[in-house]
């Protein structure tokens, strides 16, 4: 299979994922909430799948590079059938607080593996493949993605037959649609097969979730890198959690703030996509590590922005440009954290960059809350955005890296050049 090959099937793949996430964005709340929960009882049950997601990450990974990224997307797809299929009727907490821990497992095995499925490929076909700028496009297709969803449940609901279900129903066609994809276009060569192989790959997950954590041993770059992610969950707070309530602030109508929040959000996406197409430009101009230098810069500023202008079109203004540099930064720092790793232990450290976000993102919820509540919402904002900047100065240890000529079990074992 040729990189472009790769990346073909790469993109299909992706957009086919998040199409069913951007149907259900509009509706998650409101369904339960329609079906006869409360708002405690909604968020006490849809905490779990954080909790799942937070538990299962890291062996899911190892999971992934020990039996495979194919046959481990293969088990995520049929788990997300099984939860949209319970969403289509559940109406008690019970049948939700289920339906939440089922996405929470499919969150954890889905993190990782297709993207280390693209670089694999795209790198054995072509050592010196340029997989930033695949990974840019994909982001590109996430946002689009989730975009045209949330778009087509607005027409979906206002069409009316089944009310807030229909984009349910939708959504597990498109996952199984989805699922079908991830069968025909997911080649991987494996030559063990058969029950004594999946055991012997199965007592391999120790092993890959070892070698992931010794990464953080070997390499001041990984280090440096998931540090960033630890203030990146807890910054997106900010932007992602406390915008309604600014908006609400800024309008003094909560109503509105809601009204505009829909069409905000599928823009928002959009906006995300563009700036993941627009990144490759960039990191060949001034180099990745810039790069993700001045995205973190730029976005804390636009946060900043959000609590100091005091209309609604400023902190529009903000948020869309917030997410034009979120949906840019992504692919950047994906593609630096690939950089650091050879072979087996690829979908384990992504799994483990993912895993962290979790508790920076609760932490990041209770202190920025805490904020708002205490002090005023501008100052948590503020607090948020000047996180965010923190964590620029990071990409920088990633300037000058080299790899050990020997590289440890399959680790690349990166280290800082030295000045």
């Amino acid at each position: 299979m040729t990189a472009r090959q790769a990346l073909r099937r790469f993109l299909i793949l992706t957009g086919l994922r998040w199409l069913p996430v951007g149907l259900m964005i509009p509706v998650g709340v409101l369904l339960p909430l329609d079906r006869g929960l409360t708002l405690a009882q909604w968020g006490s049950a849809a905490a779990l799948q954080g909790l799942i997601v937070l538990l299962l990450e890291l062996p899911t990974g190892g999971l992934s590079d020990a039996i495979g990224r194919r046959p481990v997307l293969i088990i995520a797809g049929v788990v997300d059938l099984a939860a949209l299929s319970l969403l289509t009727f559940a109406d008690t907490v019970a049948m939700f607080t289920l339906y939440f821990v089922l996405q929470g497992v499919y969150r954890a095995l889905d993190s990782g593996p297709l993207d280390a499925w693209y670089v694999d490929h795209a790198l054995a076909a072509d050592p010196e493949a340029d997989f930033e700028t695949g990974l840019a496009h994909s982001g590109t297709v996430v946002g689009v993605a989730i975009g045209a969803g949330a778009l087509l449940t607005g027409g979906l609901v206002a069409w009316g037959p089944l009310g807030l279900t229909l984009p349910v129903y939708v959504a597990l066609l498109c996952q199984l649609v989805a699922l079908a994809a991830v069968v025909v276009l997911l080649t991987e060569d494996r030559p063990a097969r058969g029950v004594v192989a999946l055991l012997a790959s199965v007592r391999g997950v120790p092993a890959a979730v070892a070698g992931a954590l010794g990464l953080l041993r070997r390499s001041r770059v990984i280090v440096a890198l998931i540090a960033v992610e630890l203030f990146w969950g807890f910054g997106m707070v900010a932007f992602e959690s406390l915008t309604p309530v600014r908006l609400a602030d800024v309008l003094g109508d909560a109503d509105r703030a809601s009204a505009l929040m829909g069409p905000v959000g599928s823009v928002a996406w959009l906006a995300s996509a563009a700036g993941a197409a627009l990144i490759p430009f960039l990191v060949r101009r001034i180099g990745a590590p810039w790069t993700g230098f001045t995205l973190r810069v730029v976005q804390g500023v636009t946060v900043a922005g959000m609590a100091l202008f005091a209309g609604p079109v400023g902190v529009i203004a903000s948020f869309l440009v917030c997410y034009a540099v979120h949906g840019a930064s992504s692919p950047v720092h994906m593609g630096l954290l690939h950089r650091q790793v050879e072979g087996p232990y690829r979908a384990s450290l992504l799994s483990l960059n993912s895993m962290v976000a979790m508790p920076a993102g609760s932490v990041g919820m209770i202190v920025l809350t805490a904020i708002a509540s205490g002090a005023s919402l501008v100052a948590a904002l503020a607090v948020g955005a000047v996180v965010l900047a923190l964590a620029a100065p990071l990409y920088l240890v990633a300037r000058r890296p080299r790899f050990a000529a020997e590289p440890q079990g399959g680790i690349s074992t990166a280290v800082l050049s030295p000045p």
